[in-house]
């Protein structure tokens, strides 16, 4: 057992993360680190197909996240919808574009709390409440 003063200070190294608010049209993006368990909203990419995923290797490069987050949207009862499927969708390709280990997380009424809070940007905000929600889950 190793008992030094320097082992008992050891503390995992934060991670950053990009969060994204998955939409046909727009996808809002957010950024925050598992140090201090906030997001903060970037950007809305209102781009498709190679250009959208263009515009959002651009951020990844810039940001230089260790992961990244896919709200994925479900009915108030939990079901699925049209739309779960494509958020998961999307979160696979992200994975098989850019290799960087994608959590999904539960969206439901992001972007209600986005309009509450008068977000100017609702999308990106969606995505910084998405990302909260998933560092308040981290240990």
């Amino acid at each position: 057992m190793n008992s030094s003063p320097t082992a008992a200070l050891q503390v995992a190294s934060p991670h950053s993360y990009l969060a994204f608010d998955f939409g046909t049209r727009r996808i809002g993006v957010a950024t925050g680190n598992s140090l201090t368990r906030n997001g903060q909203p970037l950007t809305t990419v209102a781009a498709e197909g190679d250009e959208r995923f263009a515009a959002i290797g651009k951020l990844i490069t810039e940001w230089q996240p260790d992961a990244l987050v896919v709200g994925v949207p479900f009915h108030p009862d939990g079901a699925e919808h049209d739309n779960t499927r494509r958020a998961r969708r999307f979160a696979n390709q992200l994975h098989g574009r850019f290799r960087l280990p994608v959590h999904q997380v539960d969206e439901r009424y992001s972007t209600t709390e986005a309009h509450a809070l008068g977000a100017a940007d609702v999308d990106a905000a969606s995505a910084a409440i998405i990302l909260e929600q998933f560092l308040g889950s981290l240990e």
